[in-house]
């Protein structure tokens, strides 16, 4: 009796690029229209571009020349023996951008791609022309018991150090999980998952505890805009409304979805997405005057 060959998602073409210095990593492209603007997509923590992003890419490539490459450690992203650091995240970013000759693009950070498009503004501004902030936060870890969650990351990823390969996984996926409940997907979830360094994984959830942006995010000077989850219970949306009001001008788009709506609903997602590309590509800003907050 054959068996059913494995579901996987349609992709756009992906390529591995060395970015000198720094090591080799891999990109998805999208060409767009002609002349269109350039969005790089940066993705979340314990995913690959292609977790994040597999159910938006096609409806961003109508509109938009899209990228969206690995974080190091994560995928087919560069493997370094170097600590996990956002700003080491940044800095691929832009010397990725800086590669392609694709500059300057708007960053669209999803949960901990967020700090990375917000680092990259401040470490790179002239590859930045605005910012779209998902489902994300200016801290992660404000309260003692969510610093002690984690740092415990980062003992775990010196454990991780010790162990096999396999059993590092085997770690890393019983402490996060694969977040997904849809069981169609789950066999290609869980093989994106494997393509993961879980050592620099677990760091960089470590990393993520340790991101304070409050002290600067408002000096913030390129359009941006805010898209909102507001059943989430991973980023809480107050978080994510205080990530907002404290951007000067952003703009802000709900989406009535939990973390992974990108992937679970992007029939919700994807519209606030594309309003929030609308507005920071035209260059709109938010008027000053209370936004709605959450209890």
């Amino acid at each position: 009796m054959d068996e059913r060959p494995p579901w996987t998602p349609s992709l756009p073409p992906g390529r591995s690029i060395e970015l000198a210095g720094r090591g080799r990593t891999f990109v998805r492209e999208l060409g767009g229209p002609p002349g269109a603007p350039t969005v790089l997509l940066l993705h979340g923590w314990t995913a690959s571009a292609d977790l994040n992003w597999f159910r938006c890419y096609s409806s961003l490539g109508r509109d938009y020349r899209v990228l969206a490459l690995d974080h190091r450690g994560h995928g087919r992203g560069i493997r370094s023996r170097r600590p996990f650091r956002l700003r080491d995240c940044a800095d691929d970013a832009a010397a990725l951008v800086d590669e392609l000759g694709v500059g300057p693009v708007v960053a669209v950070g999803y949960s901990m791609g967020g700090p990375v498009a917000s680092l990259l503004w401040r470490r790179h501004p002239e590859v930045v022309r605005g910012l779209v902030l998902c489902a994300t936060a200016r801290s992660f870890a404000s309260r003692p018991q969510e610093r002690v969650s984690f740092a415990a990351l980062g003992g775990l990823a010196l454990a991780a150090r010790a162990v096999p390969d396999a059993m590092r996984r085997r770690l890393a996926q019983r402490f996060i999980g694969t977040r997904t409940d849809d069981q169609s997907i789950e066999g290609w979830v869980v093989d994106e998952m494997h393509r993961n360094d879980w050592k620099a994984v677990l760091e960089a959830g470590n990393a993520l505890g340790r991101y304070d942006a409050r002290g600067w995010i408002g000096e913030v000077d390129v359009p941006a805009a805010v898209v909102v989850t507001t059943r989430d219970g991973v980023v809480h949306p107050a978080r994510q409304q205080a990530l907002a009001r404290g951007i000067p001008g952003a703009s802000v788009f709900e989406v009535d979805g939990d973390h992974t709506v990108c992937v679970t609903n992007p029939g919700r997602f994807l519209p606030a997405l594309h309003s929030a590309l609308r507005a920071v590509t035209a260059g709109r800003r938010a008027p000053e005057g209370p936004r709605p907050a959450f209890v």
